[in-house]
């Protein structure tokens, strides 16, 4: 508890909290649907933003949270409403955006002090006006998922059935992908770029072993996160590591530990039903 004197230490455990709610929530959405490579390609698209706000000086946080939700549409746009594959989408916006982000901060005048934060995350570093977005955007995902839960029940589980029954899945579509833009922008500082996919997926996919219900997916998937993130924050200050790393290793350990709890848990089933 001593380490909670600390102001940076106490910003670092609340942004936690955040990035463990939106996780919880977004990730089950993401793994039910097997969306983890829209994930990541519109939080490596979002790296254009963070160029961009090197660039013409605004924060870079705002100019990835332009370019995660411009990459989350510009997908659904055109897997929707063309020929080309999902995945090709993806591929061609991620390079595109990583591109664009290498060269606005090629462009830029001076040094990127925080680069690094951003691609593989401190959430150490977390400022006061960082969780005031963060908490901004959590708000309004949970106000979202709230109010259209069962459309994005039906679109998660059988969309052919949902778009006969005259859900407009489209939309709902689209409209699931901003929400996943919206959590990439959140868990930037946490956990960085490249490393966020991790966590947002992990808790829902350990989740997924165990509950069969989405609505105690998502609440243990937030447990689970609030877990994995402050045990991760400790080790990292206890040990002097990487916070964004350390929380991804630490989670990764615990998903590794959980399949053999799950396969465990089925063969002392099995024996009991024989």
């Amino acid at each position: 508890m001593e380490i909670l004197q600390y102001g940076f230490m106490q910003r670092a455990l609340m942004a936690g909290i955040l990035v463990s709610i939106t996780c919880g929530v977004i990730g089950t959405y993401v793994v039910v649907r097997r969306m983890v490579f829209i994930s990541g390609g519109i939080s490596h698209s979002a790296f254009g933003g963070i160029g961009l706000g090197y660039l013409v000086g605004i924060d870079p946080v705002l100019g990835a949270m332009l370019f995660a939700i411009g990459s989350a549409l510009g997908i659904g746009a055109i897997s929707r409403r063309t020929r080309l594959p999902e995945d090709t989408a993806i591929g061609i916006l991620w390079a595109v955006g990583m591109a664009l982000g290498i060269i606005f901060i090629g462009l830029s005048p001076g040094f990127a002090p925080d680069l690094f934060g951003y691609l593989f995350g401190n959430i150490l570093s977390v400022s006061f006006s960082d969780l005031i977005i963060m908490v901004a955007l959590t708000a309004l995902i949970l106000v979202v998922v709230s109010l259209l839960f069962k459309e994005f029940l039906s679109l998660s589980f059988d969309e052919e059935f949902a778009k006969v029954s005259g859900v407009p899945t489209g939309w709902l579509y689209l409209i699931l992908v901003v929400l996943i833009a919206l959590s990439v922008v959140v868990l930037i500082r946490a956990v960085g770029i490249i490393l966020l996919i991790a966590l947002l997926t992990i808790p829902a996919a350990i989740s997924r072993q165990f509950v069969s219900s989405l609505k105690k997916m998502m609440l243990l998937s937030i447990l689970l996160s609030i877990v994995f993130v402050v045990s991760g924050l400790w080790l990292s200050y206890v040990l002097d590591l990487a916070s964004g790393a350390t929380i991804i290793l630490f989670s990764g350990v615990m998903f590794l530990a959980s399949l053999g709890l799950s396969r465990w848990r089925s063969r002392s089933v099995s024996s009991t039903a024989s």
